[in-house]
């Protein structure tokens, strides 16, 4: 019998996002949530998102009171009003191989929505975009990364038994670092970059280290290049647009892990950022070793691989460019700056964000390199 229990007290919360952890200690893809960046995540009070999202979470318990699932139901009330939607969302989804366990919590999702006036339910999603997204439903032998989720094959075979459909993918690249700044690959993005750049009058923007960027403009920068996020991703499925607050919080969270010269930032000839790119170094193996903890020794792994001894693989994160600039050679420049980067480091290999199947500008930016789709995840979706 599957007793399922709302997450009410600290405990539970530590509970809720140390299950993902011990489901998958003994998985050498898994990268384990991060346990002190969830707990600000799920923070009402310190998580922006909750300012137009509200959520709860879930725990399921067998006849021993043991955990063997947990899900958090949310609605992003921007994203429902945005694409004049009702869904509510199920996100952080995990559960043993037990079907009795995944519907338990799926159904607990679907009655939290229906009583909140909702018609559908949609996920795994997150508040917002800037949370995982996605169930894996290829690549289980590849090494997950810091900002995705890891998931056993039997989710997939779960959601189809109850009845659930397919409502978007994204797909995963893995890109070999060219070995060489004047090889062909690697030479395509040199000239197309050089073309735009005097065709349009633009120019790199760089900075030197976090609180410069942070400290630009009275701080008033970081919003401009989060804007062209804004603006790259509105017409992406079900994206709901970041605040100011949001903003704010994600730059001061990531940038501090931020080697600068692989921060790419494109701007017009009136210095107004139209484009920006991302990466940053691999942190899937040390989250591993760290036990996906910054205490009592987790933050000596963290530490090790940001500042001493990267990883060969560098995760992509963000890449933009505002619309009136796409189809120009600008997604080039961006590549032509990181490309050099990685390889002064010593990168190997780049791990693409997600990118949606149907996003042909996106899939088509990565045509010039050597690269292979290697992870697939889906969006599921049911009628309430």
């Amino acid at each position: 019998m599957i007793r399922i229990k709302k997450v009410e007290s600290r405990k539970d919360l530590r509970a809720f996002i140390r299950f993902n952890y011990f489901l998958y200690k003994d998985n050498a893809y898994a990268v384990p949530d991060f346990l002190e960046d969830m707990l600000v995540t799920f923070d009402r009070k310190k998580n922006a998102a909750f300012e137009f999202c509200e959520a709860d979470l879930f725990l399921a318990l067998d006849d021993r009171g043991k955990i063997v699932g947990r899900v958090a139901a949310i609605i992003n009330h921007k994203a429902n009003k945005t694409w004049q939607t009702r869904n509510v969302r199920f996100g952080w989804i995990d559960f043993i191989d037990d079907l009795a366990v995944s519907r338990a919590l799926l159904e607990t999702v679907e009655q939290w929505g229906r009583e909140r006036g909702m018609n559908r339910i949609v996920g795994p999603l997150g508040f917002t975009d800037m949370d995982p997204e996605g169930m894996l439903i290829d690549g289980f032998d590849q090494l997950s990364t810091m900002s995705t989720t890891y998931n056993y094959p039997y989710y997939q075979r779960h959601m189809e038994q109850l009845a659930y459909e397919k409502e978007v993918d994204w797909v995963e690249r893995k890109v070999t670092v060219p070995s060489d700044e004047a090889a062909a690959d690697s030479a395509k993005y040199m000239r197309v970059a050089e073309l735009s750049m005097k065709r349009y009058n633009l120019h790199y923007r760089h900075f030197k280290n976090a609180k410069e960027i942070l400290n630009e403009q009275n701080g008033q920068y970081v919003l401009k290049v989060f804007d062209v996020i804004n603006k790259a991703y509105a017409d992406l499925y079900g994206y709901s647009e970041m605040n100011e607050r949001q903003i704010r919080q994600y730059a001061e969270t990531y940038l501090q892990f931020l080697d600068m010269r692989l921060l790419s930032i494109v701007e017009n000839e009136e210095g107004e950022p139209i484009a920006m790119g991302v990466g940053i170094g691999s942190l899937s193996r040390p989250l591993q070793k760290a036990h996906g903890k910054l205490f009592p020794f987790g933050w000596w792994h963290l530490a090790k691989a940001v500042y001493f001894k990267p990883e060969p693989i560098i995760d992509l994160l963000l890449v933009g460019v505002l619309p009136e600039y796409q189809n120009k050679g600008v997604n080039a420049l961006l590549f032509a700056q990181i490309i050099p980067a990685a390889q002064q480091i010593g990168f190997k290999f780049a791990e693409t964000h997600p990118q949606l199947e149907t996003n042909e500008k996106s899939q088509g930016q990565w045509s010039h390199l050597d690269c292979v789709v290697h992870k697939r995840r889906r969006c599921w979706k049911k009628q309430l």
